[in-house]
This record gives C-alpha cells, structure tokens and sequence, in this order.
C-alpha cells in the first residue's frame, strides 16, 4: 500500500499551521517526523488520519483521496497509535487491544473467540502478556502506550502512524518498541512516526523529514540530512554527531549535545 502525501497544508479553519507537505510511502519503509515543539506534526497526523480536512493539497491512500473514504475504510488500512489516550471506564487490557478489530467487524457484530485470540498474540508480541488482565486505567503511562501499540496491530493495518511511541517508556521499553518498528519492515508495513530524538531516527528511520516554522524543510536519509549544523539550527543548541563502533553490530550514530558542566 501506498501513502501519498501531495503539497499538503493543513491547520484550523483558515489558520495554516503547517503548509506545502508532500513525500510519499510505501510498505516496508519508515519515514520518521523530526522537528521542535509546536511546528504542527499531531496536526498534520490528524489530517493524513482525515480526522482534519486539507486547507490544500491531498492525502491518497492506494491512489484514492482519504476525504472521499469512510472513517471506517481508513482504519481498515491504517491504524494510529496516539501519545496518549483516556479511556474513561476501568476496561481489562485485553478488551482495549481487541478494540482495534473494531474496523473489520459488522456494525451489529461483537468480536469473535478468533479476534481474542488475535489480541492475545499482539500483547504477547510486545512482551506484556502479564498485563492482559489488568484494568487499563490502572496502569503507568509506560504501559498505556505499550497496550495502545498492541491495539494498533490488532488492527492488522497496512499503514501505522504513531506519534512519538517511546515518549512514556523507560529506556528497555525504548529498545524494544524501536526493534519493534524495525520488525515491521519484514513484514512490509508502512511506519510513519514522530520522535524528538535524532539517535531514534538513525536507529530505525529508512528516511526522516525536518518541520520547521511549519514546513518540511528537508527530506532524506538520516545519514545524510540529520548533521550537527542542522541540529543546532533546529533546536538553538550545540550538538556533536558520533559514530560508535559495537561489537558484532553496524557501527551507529548517536547525537551528543554539548553540555556545560562548569
């Protein structure tokens, strides 16, 4: 499945908060969404979601413009995976991640045993089957987000959005979440996500796309693009890109901020 993202400027009403987006993505590749604070990356989600419309340009899903699908045949193909999400009643874990077969269920139908079972094996995937039983409500934020990244590919969606994913996970949580994303590409699923940090899009982006003062600034290979210049332009601070050589592994780089300890 392809996702198509063509000179989009979305916002509110007539107030443009991000304009003239476009790239496109195709199974098997993660495109991950760098930039500082309040430059418009949840609002431009909800309008590829179709949660916003367009104040320009379009969004095609497989060739097809995502304001003329249905909620429902959107959610069929790509699943979301927010920063966080209330539920208000006290739901079992395993309740809120069958949620996500939500999509491909008749109106009038109630999940089957199969759809359960399908649940179960996206908790056990993530490594939190002991909290399959467990009351939503009452678990960290940590753990909301790994419930809420089950329920998304309960959802067997073609396409993930997921915004900022490791943003209440402790750092082992970190690491598996972004050996997760990784596994994905295998399985020729489409990632879109954001991150405020640089060393995640080494690790797991096929590309990175820069917001700046609303727009895409640049686009490409993070080897290429994310340089210590363009860090500090971006965030107004000193930083050092390194490689780092480990042991039987691809050498990485990490990005070092220039701190003053004096």
């Amino acid at each position: 499945m392809k996702l198509q993202i063509k000179n989009l400027t979305c916002g509110y009403r007539e107030t443009k908060i991000v304009e003239s987006i476009t790239f496109n993505i195709e199974g098997g590749e993660n495109v991950c969404l760098l930039g500082p604070n309040g430059v418009g990356k949840t609002t431009f989600f909800k309008t590829l979601l179709g949660f916003l419309k367009p104040i320009g340009g379009c969004v095609l899903l497989d060739g097809k413009n995502t304001m003329k699908l249905s909620k429902r045949r959107i959610a069929q193909s790509v699943a979301y995976v927010p920063q966080a999400h209330n539920i208000p009643f006290p739901f079992p874990v395993i309740d809120v991640v069958v949620a996500g077969r939500n999509a491909h269920l008749g109106i009038t139908s109630t999940p089957t045993k199969k759809d359960y079972d399908f649940a179960a094996e996206c908790i056990d995937e993530l490594g939190i089957s002991h909290l399959k039983e467990k009351i939503y409500t009452e678990l960290s934020g940590g753990e909301q987000q790994m419930v809420l990244i089950a329920r998304a590919l309960a959802q067997t969606p073609q396409i993930l959005i997921m915004d900022e994913p490791t943003s209440n996970l402790d750092f082992g949580n970190q690491v598996k979440i972004i050996n997760h994303i990784n596994s994905l590409k295998q399985k020729k699923l489409a990632v879109v996500m954001t991150t405020h940090s640089p060393d995640q899009v080494f690790l797991c982006g096929s590309r990175v796309v820069i917001f700046q003062n609303g727009r895409q600034t640049y686009i490409g290979e993070p080897k290429s693009i994310i340089t210590e210049d363009l860090l500090s332009r971006i965030y107004g601070v000193d930083v050092n890109v390194c490689q780092v050589n480990i042991e039987d592994s691809k050498p990485a780089k990490v990005c070092v901020p220039k701190i003053n300890f004096s």
